[in-house]
């Protein structure tokens, strides 16, 4: 007899198990795969050559969480990336950027003085919204919308406790001042036309526009984009406030920081354990039926899955109200990101960077997007259900700052694609990733000519491999996209924002939850709080 079982060891799962067990519960942690991680895991795909197979930097990761459970104690190390961001183009030029001001103007002044003078504006109006976005990310998330009283009991308690949040958003908001209307376009408009009225270089903007659309099916003109413009300044695992960094050892080392952690505090981890189905008993959970058929017994379950897996696979269809199953149903997962992890024997040598062999230039991302065009392109195939022709790569080379990964001499090169649909018009994954991953590597080959023949190894991962191997229902590596009316209060479905469910000790604990994706722990964190005050 448990007091909480946790589905799924990603790190949001880990996290919650870790707070629970801190308050005394006794945890038990399924994790259907060998590895801990979820989609954050380190896998020694070849010999002497550690792969952050999913998930490839870290900055969101909330310092309270490291702090808490005492992560760095247990062989947590972020290594910042500086500078953090390097844009080739076909001509030759680039575009360098980083942490550092100085830097950043002589860059942008290579292709607009204004640009140069407006950037540290735009900077500074990000990290005053960000100041007001970041405490949403700390805070359990409130049901404000007037929902029939049939679908919900909410306590009085409740009811205050969302009140003093609203109250607390309001009163952050009034921060904001003259920047509000702005405020509200970043965090519900589109990134292009925003991009276009600030700036003027079409290599600035497509180096910042990029990183809206990583993970989404939608181009940078979509209604929703301009959010993820906002990651930019946020976080500060990197050290710093905006800094992305690397784990050392790979991204699964904050699994195995976390799974320290959790041991240490008395939590049982069971690897290759596959769950089959969440018992009920008078709209209570009772307890997890495992594959091989063992049932263990427990009080609270707390999902790090997808909707889809903890509602439609793992309950029966009479254990959950019509409504809700409903709106379940109507989850987007759609999806259109690819991974392509290589080892090469030599790092890529840039024509826009004379063919040096190791730089600064290649500690940070590397984008191969180099104009706002290109990159809408690049999103058209996709709406009818073929990959790109002329990817967008989101490129990073771990290996220059953490030498603890490869064989001497040798790197390894994570690329993150836009846009492979899952959904296909002609032919599937199975059949067509491998020459996909060809383009991606000839597509490279044209700014780094030397890439192709420094392959020694390489992994595709397709979005129907994000499906069957991590669980990512359509291949999505948010546990559903993230449009407006998929986040905050409407996250995973309007009136069950508060990591609750319907089934009575129930809870959601991984991204399906608020806030969301990314490898923040605060949907872990926060689902934890729910599950002790609900205990």
């Amino acid at each position: 007899m448990y007091d909480c079982v946790i589905i799924g060891g990603g790190h949001n799962g880990l996290v919650t198990a870790a707070y629970l067990a801190k308050a005394g519960k006794r945890v038990c942690v399924l994790e259907r795969r060998h590895v801990l991680g979820g989609a954050s895991v380190t896998e020694e795909l070849w010999p002497g050559y550690k792969v952050s197979t999913c998930a490839y930097v870290i900055s969101l990761f909330l310092p309270e969480i490291i702090d808490q459970l005492r992560l760095r104690h247990y062989g947590l190390t972020i290594l910042p990336r500086n500078p953090s961001s390097y844009t080739p183009l076909p001509d030759g030029r680039s575009l360098l950027m980083g942490p550092d001001a100085e830097l950043n103007r002589r860059e942008i002044s290579k292709f607009s003085s204004r640009d140069a003078e407006r950037y540290p504006q735009y900077e500074a109006l990000l990290e005053r919204v960000a100041s007001v976005v970041e405490p949403m990310l700390m805070r359990t998330a409130p049901d404000l919308l007037p929902l029939p009283a049939a679908w919900r009991k909410i306590s009085l308690a409740k009811r205050l406790r969302d009140a003093r949040t609203a109250w607390a958003l309001y009163r952050d908001a009034r921060r904001l001042g003259n920047d509000l209307p702005e405020a509200i376009e970043l965090l519900t408009g589109a990134a292009r036309p925003i991009l276009d009225r600030w700036f003027e270089s079409d290599v600035l903007k497509a180096t910042l526009a990029t990183d809206a659309v990583i993970g989404a099916f939608g181009s940078i003109s979509s209604a929703g984009s301009a959010y993820v413009l906002l990651h930019h300044v946020m976080g500060e695992a990197g050290g710093a406030r905006g800094v992305w960094g690397y784990v050392q050892g790979g991204m699964g080392g904050l699994a195995t920081a976390l799974e320290a952690a959790c041991l240490d505090l008395g939590v049982e981890i069971r690897r290759e354990t596959e769950v089959a189905r969440i018992h009920t008993s008078g709209g209570r959970v009772c307890g997890v039926e495992l594959a091989d058929g063992e049932t263990l017994e427990c009080r609270q379950v707390g999902s790090s899955v997808d909707p889809h897996h903890t509602f439609e696979r793992f309950l029966a269809p009479g254990d959950l109200p019509e409504e809700f199953r409903a709106a379940i149903a109507r989850i987007d997962y759609r999806s259109a990101s690819a991974k392509v992890n290589v080892a090469l024997s030599e790092a890529p040598r840039f024509v826009a960077a004379d063919g040096a062999a190791e730089g600064p230039h290649l500690n940070g991302t590397i984008h191969v997007g180099p104009s706002m065009d290109y990159l809408e392109r690049a999103y058209d195939a996709a709406k009818y259900g073929h990959p790109s022709e002329s990817p967008i790569l989101e490129i990073t080379l771990p290996t220059t700052v953490d030498r603890t990964i490869a064989p001497e001499g040798h790197h390894i090169m994570s690329m993150f694609v836009q846009y492979a649909p899952y959904d296909l018009a002609e032919g599937s994954w199975d059949e067509r990733k491998e020459a996909f991953g060809d383009r991606c590597i000839e597509v490279l080959a044209e700014y780094a000519p030397n890439v192709p023949q420094a392959v020694v190894h390489r992994q595709v991962v397709s979005p129907l491999d994000l499906e069957r191997t991590f669980g990512l229902t359509g291949g999505n590596i948010f546990q559903g996209a993230m449009p407006l009316n998929q986040l905050f209060l409407m996250r995973p479905v309007v009136g069950w924002a508060d990591h609750h469910t319907p089934v009575a000790g129930l809870f959601l604990c991984g991204a399906a939850s608020h806030p969301g994706g990314g490898v923040m722990g605060a949907c872990g964190r926060n689902a934890a709080a729910e599950m002790l005050r609900s205990s």
